[in-house]
């Protein structure tokens, strides 16, 4: 195998923004063929309301968001494009959406429309909000659901006020959370032979994330502590400053947290109760965490990283976005790929960290123009180029050439 552990597989991709791109972009970097239906009129909405373009329609986060894959511009509401979209799917092993479930219906697409359609079919519904529910089918974007999951309110008990995460969070562990369903069902489908539906709702997903980690004491009934992690969220859980700099220190282990009582010139607090242990350390977080702030003002962050590291504590100097583009051990495994993109230039792309020893995927497509890819996967199916172009006269089919 030398293309991904993917390769051979076709899913259609029904997605936009974030949540579903993150998602076939994964499928779409382990090797599969990931053909992504957009509608005439722009297309995939990142096209547009990112910043950062050269071109109109390709912003360069939908550059990032959606490598390896092929653009098929298609009017599905339109009897033919719909057929079209029909031919495709059951071609297909896997069709992914993050269109509303009970606008999927309406559509003609949803689990028992298109299992009637190719009976193998991975279906995979990317929800807001379950089913059962009184929020189902309600609209909701990452904040929204950083909002409702307790994941603003972690900043809340940190800071003393309400934030989301400066980067949509919610929609990126979803989609991977997709991902992973979907090669969770093909597995079974290789065993038993046929498809199924899989829902994977935003804000039970992140519910779940934000409650493993804080409910806690909460998890006994009647609980025998308040709810969250202290030590997780001190307003002191940070990078914290050094003389010239930031820096972020990490010792857990009884080893390790010894060794940076030392290194800091603090050996008696290797026999202080409230550090003798890790269930101490974490019972003291607040304490634990102010001895390391004041400690960390004394030196350089260079000069702490030297010390700790020949201590064995991990550390690690803070990266602004704009460093992480330096990064030294980023730049070693090649993280950051230069890239000459056809309509857009010389770029740089985020590179696909996992490795895999069976083959990793060779044939690298750059981000496509809406439709780039239209009237190629309309003649794999088999249409007719006279039909082809009526379609596109028609304009139930748009082609990039039409949009230059």
């Amino acid at each position: 195998m030398s293309g991904g552990p993917l390769e051979g597989l076709r899913v259609v991709d029904l997605t936009s923004v974030v949540v579903g791109p993150i998602c076939s972009r994964t499928l779409a970097d382990q090797g599969a063929e990931v053909i992504k239906v957009e509608s005439p009129g722009g297309g995939d909405l990142l096209r547009s309301m990112a910043q950062g373009s050269r071109n109109p329609g390709m912003s360069g986060k939908f550059i990032q968001f959606n490598r390896n894959k092929r653009s098929l511009c298609l009017d599905i509401k339109d009897p033919e494009g719909h057929a079209a979209l029909l031919a495709l799917i059951r071609t297909a092993d896997v069709f992914v959406s993050n269109i509303r479930p009970n606008a999927l219906d309406r559509a003609g697409l949803g689990w028992e429309a298109l299992r009637a359609v190719n009976p193998r079919l991975i279906h995979c519904s990317i929800l807001a909000f379950g089913r059962g529910g009184p929020y189902f089918n309600r609209p909701a974007y990452d904040p929204i659901i950083q909002s409702l999951s307790g994941v603003a309110g972690t900043f809340h008990r940190a800071t003393g006020e309400p934030r989301f995460v400066p980067m949509v969070m919610t929609d990126h562990i979803t989609g991977l959370i997709a991902a992973q369903c979907i090669g969770f069902a093909l597995f079974r489908r290789e065993r038993s032979g046929v498809g199924e539906a899989i829902e994977v709702p935003m804000f039970e997903n992140m519910a779940s994330f934000v409650m493993s980690e804080h409910l806690g004491a909460g998890t006994f009934d009647p609980p025998v502590g308040p709810l969250g992690d202290g030590r997780l969220l001190s307003p002191d859980y940070r990078p914290v400053p050094t003389s010239d700099g930031y820096i972020t220190v990490g010792p857990n282990t009884n080893a390790q947290a010894f060794a940076f009582f030392d290194a800091i010139g603090r050996p008696e607090l290797k026999t202080d109760p409230r550090f003798l242990s890790a269930a101490a350390r974490t019972a003291n977080a607040a304490e634990y965490l102010k001895i390391r702030a004041a400690a960390m003002r004394q030196k350089t962050t260079a000069e702490w990283l030297v010390i700790l590291g020949a201590a064995d504590v991990p550390a690690a100097a803070y990266n602004s976005l704009d460093d992480l583009l330096e990064d030294p051990h980023l730049a070693a495994t090649g993280f950051f790929v230069p890239e000459d993109h056809p309509s857009e230039g010389r770029i740089r792309r985020t590179a696909t960290p996992n490795r895999f020893s069976g083959g990793m995927r060779q044939d690298a497509l750059p981000a496509p123009r809406l439709g780039e890819s239209s009237r190629a996967i309309l003649r794999e199916l088999g249409v007719a180029e006279e039909a082809i172009d009526g379609m596109i006269a028609a304009g139930i089919v748009t082609t990039a050439e039409d949009r230059a």
